[in-house]
């Protein structure tokens, strides 16, 4: 399991940000407080605080090529 932060600020980053998701074979979740929503569901990440940071939770340990994927999303 990998974690990292990530944040999806306009509705386009959502897209293509589920886009590259749903391409996975492996569980994503995005955490934010208390809310643990699946990554692959825009209407669940709609429910989060998009303007704030969120966490990543990917549940493989083979995540390289997918973080990099997503690298404009990752909070530096």
């Amino acid at each position: 399991m990998q974690k990292i932060q990530i944040t999806l600020s306009s509705i386009q980053d959502i897209r293509k940000f589920v886009n590259e998701v749903t391409l996975l074979d492996y569980e994503v979740d995005l955490e934010q407080g208390r809310y643990i929503v699946d990554a692959k569901s825009i209407m669940g990440i709609f429910a989060l605080d998009t303007l704030s940071p969120i966490t990543l939770v990917a549940h493989s340990d083979n995540t390289d090529e997918f973080f990099a994927q997503i690298k404009e999303f990752v909070v530096k």
